[in-house]
């Protein structure tokens, strides 16, 4: 690999007006309405006494095993395989799991739980698919408009997708809109375009175990992506699961309503958007450093939790965090298509989407307890802390200053 070439000027021409990345900007938005579009649907089948509390529970659950046991098994197939069959390999995979979810409902709890584990599954074999597939349709000029541009799809959805669910169950029974989350994954299998990368074709005798080893390797191969990883995970072990423990708590105790959580919540994701908008044209001088600033951010939301401010504050703070992980991701993302050797790419991802949003289910199953024995001051000073010194520890790393290897601190394409 040779060293990276210095910034040039932010793209003129959009990525989305190139045909492939649409067809894959297309598929990626189709997979976002059916990943969170499900769980609140599940939980309306509950309203609707279609399945009992613990079946809703099952359900959730067996989904979150599926992502995780399918992240890394993925991250080797898409490095083996073709990275466009991989996608339509798991998205299929949903697509044909959810009408089986739907009948589940009111019906057998066994299928349930199966149905919604193969869903999880295909969701979660998607993210390092789509992540190493972004880099073989675009250059590398414009991967992070093309990284935002997706974001942004992403960040809409979370807006759109829990209320459409909603409205559309007003009309039509949860059972169907099920059905419908599988024809969207129907979309993400056949859209996306092929790649510009082959299969790898390893030989025989390379096992799962030697393949995601050698992902690993490279992942150490770059002390700053391992340092950014740990203040990722950290950030979102901690801060994350913390507020999503606390808001609700502080929400009804501290300002006696909901509104504050619904505020706050489409707060964040607003300010996400805002980010996601702000880092397609913006290239800082120092990208890392101000991707692990942004990062630090988040330290806001349990501050905010932890002092008695006035409720817009809390919001603001959510909209800034907002704003700031976005202004990390995108630059994050964008770095590891760079710099990971491209037939280790999808393996690298899905270590990233392993360590970083798969502890963080772990996360919140600990902060309530934690608060429980220590109260939720101590817990949430504690996670205010670790959100600022994990970030700032990472900044110190080797080549993080430019998420780069190499020495240059200007901000690589």
């Amino acid at each position: 690999m040779t060293p990276p070439s210095p910034a040039t000027a932010a793209p003129t021409r959009s990525v989305l007006r190139e045909p492939a990345f649409l067809r894959l900007w297309i598929g990626t938005t189709a997979s976002g309405p059916s990943t969170w579009a499900l769980p609140f649907l599940v939980g309306l089948a509950l309203l609707d006494g279609l399945v009992t509390a613990v079946e809703l529970g099952l359900a959730l659950a067996a989904r979150t095993v599926g992502f995780l046991a399918a992240v890394p098994v993925a991250g080797v197939l898409a490095d083996r395989y073709s990275r466009r069959r991989v996608v339509g390999w798991s998205a299929a995979a949903a697509a044909l799991a959810s009408p089986v979810l739907a009948f589940g409902i009111d019906g057998s709890v066994a299928l349930i739980a199966v149905a919604a584990a193969i869903v999880g599954a295909g969701q979660g074999a998607c993210r390092p698919a789509f992540q190493a597939l972004v880099a073989e349709v675009v250059d590398s000029g414009r991967r992070q408009q093309a990284n935002a541009a997706v974001t942004i799809a992403v960040r809409v959805t979370v807006l759109v997708a829990p209320s459409a669910a909603a409205l559309l169950a007003l009309v039509a029974d949860v059972r169907i809109l099920v059905v419908g989350t599988g024809v969207l994954w129907l979309v993400a299998a056949l859209v996306p375009p092929r790649g510009s990368v082959g299969a790898a074709n390893p030989t025989e005798s390379s096992s799962f175990a030697r393949e995601f080893g050698e992902g690993l390797r490279e992942a150490r191969r770059h002390p700053w992506f391992l340092a950014g990883l740990g203040a990722l995970t950290a950030v979102i072990a901690t801060g994350y699961s913390a507020t999503g423990v606390a808001l609700p708590l502080v929400s009804r105790d501290r300002y006696g309503t909901e509104v504050v959580l619904a505020a706050a919540t489409t707060g964040y994701t607003a300010g996400a958007l805002l980010g996601a908008l702000i880092i397609a044209r913006w290239r800082p001088r120092r990208p890392g450093w101000a991707a692990l600033a942004g990062l630090g951010l988040y330290a806001l939301a349990p501050l905010s939790l932890l002092l008695p401010v006035p409720a817009l504050l809390v919001v603001a703070a959510y909209v800034v965090t907002g704003i700031g992980i976005e202004l990390f991701n995108v630059p994050w993302f964008t770095a590891t298509q760079r710099e990971v050797e491209p037939r280790l790419l999808a393996r690298v991802s899905s270590i990233d989407f392993l360590f970083s949003y798969g502890l963080a289910p772990l996360g919140l199953a600990l902060i309530a307890p934690a608060m429980g024995a220590f109260g939720t001051t101590p817990v949430l000073l504690a996670c205010t802390l670790v959100c600022l010194i994990a970030p700032a520890a990472a900044a110190a790393a080797p080549g993080a200053r430019g998420f780069t290897r190499y020495g240059d601190s200007r901000s690589p394409t």
